[in-house]
């Protein structure tokens, strides 16, 4: 295969990996950023002898930027070591040391105590290692991991060991910023962030076992303080009267700081509001602020050509946003991945909807079946989870446990405006029951229940995936649920020199011609999907954003250096499909 390095990989300095602070909704000055070179080795043993390798952390050894360029096998484990001395102006009370995720069982040692075993490749994990460090101040942080990849019941999202199609490069070990703060014992641990929309309030809850009062200071965009509040209270609302709404087009951030006698963060909030509603003509839309919004989204795997799973830097992610939102585009599909929390900030700041998938898994891994049923419309309900390859007990147990991490580790995000449990029936089991979890949970927010295949009625999207097949919407279901499809188009068309693979092409369409290929785009949109407006289509997920491995289908190389479409002729493709839109919506019935 080709090694495809990224222009953000080429400038990469080994001491400064992604510097950038990893949660910007509950920001501090105490930091310390742990990337970087580690020691590192992968043995079949789970006690180490020796490090014989290094590794640049957070890239997985998988991946180019690692330095190590091996696959961890099921039965193998990864051991990573780091030295580092600390500065005792930098201790307070109590010392964290925070994985923003590795993948996938990791057990941590911190000056040879044994401290935590970890079990999730995808969400982030915290403790406390105050009580493991003596007066040297030296800290030896070690972990030993294994990764089971697609051989069990664990969450493993779209890698495969046997990778082809629509499956990538497994991975494992760090593969997400490692860092470490230090607090006073009364510390503010969490935060709850959100609008009240129509009340003109600010929502903020603090989870801390701090009892006195604290301050909180409002700003607006421009840094102009407009509010100050003091309470002593653990829930707060804050008025904010006259406050100017977070859109796509106009992402408008307040920005917080909440200051004790013991501590001091800094947050933000955007002002917006979701909803389902009918609109005058009896059709179900999306409503952002009380409008009907036509959402144009692209699918987004997050995948790099030589950071795999890891962005190679902040700008990496910062400018995969900005190309979309030239093309015109005003949402992306995260698609089965959790990205580090900068991620979302910068859809938050630049103006990008979001939909967040949840992880899946499958013990059994042939979708064929799916795919046909799909084409003839046929829905298997829960009673068939053996054939969504989700029978495992455990794997259930595991699904739900890192669902619920998800959903709080994202619950502030101002962007994110639906959750997608699960995808195309992978893995998928008790579908109504976790419909509700979500919804408890979260009713700030929609959700398409089952994106693509499996469809048990619930949810607010009537979600459907067309590749192969014509697309057809029937009115009559958009009166009940918000018509969506989210996944289609998927036309490849291949760039040589920027290929993963100069054998095969996947794709649902393949063009050798540029000319016929964005022909067909247009053909796409002006054609097949304008015919659908008129019967309630409202979000579009166009395949994708770049390529990934053998997937060719993306508006972008999978090294990013190649935009294969006309920036004019996809942004004016969009402005056709929202002025079509407005035009519906708005005309007298």
């Amino acid at each position: 295969m080709n090694q495809l390095i990224t222009r953000y990989g080429k400038n990469i300095d080994p001491n400064k990996v992604l510097q950038e602070y990893p949660r910007p909704q509950l920001k501090r000055d105490s930091y310390i950023n742990l990337n970087g070179y580690w020691d590192f080795s992968i043995s079949d043993k789970e006690i180490c002898d020796k490090y014989d390798e290094r590794i640049l952390v957070p890239f997985s050894p998988e991946s180019i930027l690692s330095g190590v360029n091996k696959t961890l096998l099921p039965g193998m484990y990864a051991h990573y070591r780091k030295e580092i001395i600390l500065n005792s102006d930098f201790i307070k009370d109590l010392v964290i040391l925070h994985f923003g995720a590795v993948d996938q069982i990791t057990d941590l040692y911190i000056n040879n105590n044994f401290v935590l075993k970890h079990v999730g490749g995808y969400v982030p994990f915290s403790v406390d290692i105050t009580d493991y460090i003596d007066d040297s101040l030296k800290l030896e942080i070690r972990l030993t991991v294994s990764d089971t990849t697609d051989t069990s019941y664990h969450l493993y999202g779209k890698q495969r060991l046997v990778h082809e199609g629509i499956f990538y490069t497994p991975q494992s070990g760090i593969w997400q910023t490692v860092w470490m703060e230090s607090v006073k014992k009364d510390y503010f641990k969490d935060i709850s962030i959100y609008p009240l929309f129509d009340e003109s309030m600010i929502y903020m809850k603090l989870e801390t076992d701090f009892l006195g009062e604290y301050e909180i200071r409002v700003f607006d965009n421009d840094n102009n303080l407009v509010k100050k509040h003091s309470t002593n209270d653990l829930i707060s609302l804050i008025k904010l009267d006259g406050f100017t709404p977070w859109t796509p087009e106009n992402p408008y951030l307040y920005y917080l700081e909440i200051e004790s006698e013991s501590d001091s963060i800094k947050t933000y909030v955007g002002m917006r509001i979701f909803e389902r509603k009918l609109d005058d003509s009896g059709t179900m839309r999306f409503y952002l602020n009380h409008k009907p919004y036509f959402q144009s989204g692209v699918l987004d795997q997050g995948y790099f050509s030589d950071g795999l799973l890891t962005a190679p830097s902040d700008q990496a992610m910062i400018d995969d946003i900005l190309v979309m939102k030239k093309l015109g585009f005003n949402m992306l599909r995260k698609h089965i991945k959790i990205e580090p929390l900068r991620w979302y900030y910068h859809c938050d700041r630049l103006g990008m909807l979001v939909w967040q998938d949840m992880l899946s898994g499958c013990e059994h891994k042939n979708v064929v079946f799916h795919h046909v049923l799909s084409i003839f419309h046929i829905h298997l309900n829960d009673r068939f989870k053996r054939l969504f390859g989700r029978n495992s007990i455990e794997g259930k147990k595991l699904y739900e446990k890192d669902l619920e991490i998800m959903l709080n580790y994202l619950k502030n995000v101002t962007s994110l405006c639906v959750w997608v449990p699960f995808n195309e029936a992978w893995g998928q089991f008790d579908t109504l029951r976790i419909l509700e979890k979500v919804r408890t949970y979260d009713k700030h927010r929609l959700i398409d229940h089952a994106s693509g295949w499996s469809d048990h009625g619930g949810g607010d999207f009537y979600s459907r995936h067309i590749y192969y097949q014509g697309i057809k919407f029937k009115k009559r279901l958009a009166k009940k649920r918000i018509a969506a499809l989210t996944e289609f188009g998927g036309f490849s068309y291949p760039v040589e020199g920027h290929r993963y693979n100069d054998e095969i092409i996947f794709g649902y369409k393949t063009f050798d011609d540029l000319s016929k290929f964005q022909k067909a785009i247009e053909v796409l949109y002006k054609e097949k999907i304008f015919s659908n407006l008129n019967k309630g289509l409202s979000v579009l997920v166009y395949t994708q954003l770049s390529d990934v491995e053998d997937e060719v289908n993306g508006f972008l190389t999978y090294d990013r250096e190649v935009l294969k479409v006309d920036e004019s002729m996809v942004k004016a493709l969009n402005d056709f499909i929202y002025d079509s839109f407005k035009k519906i919506v708005t005309q007298k019935k």
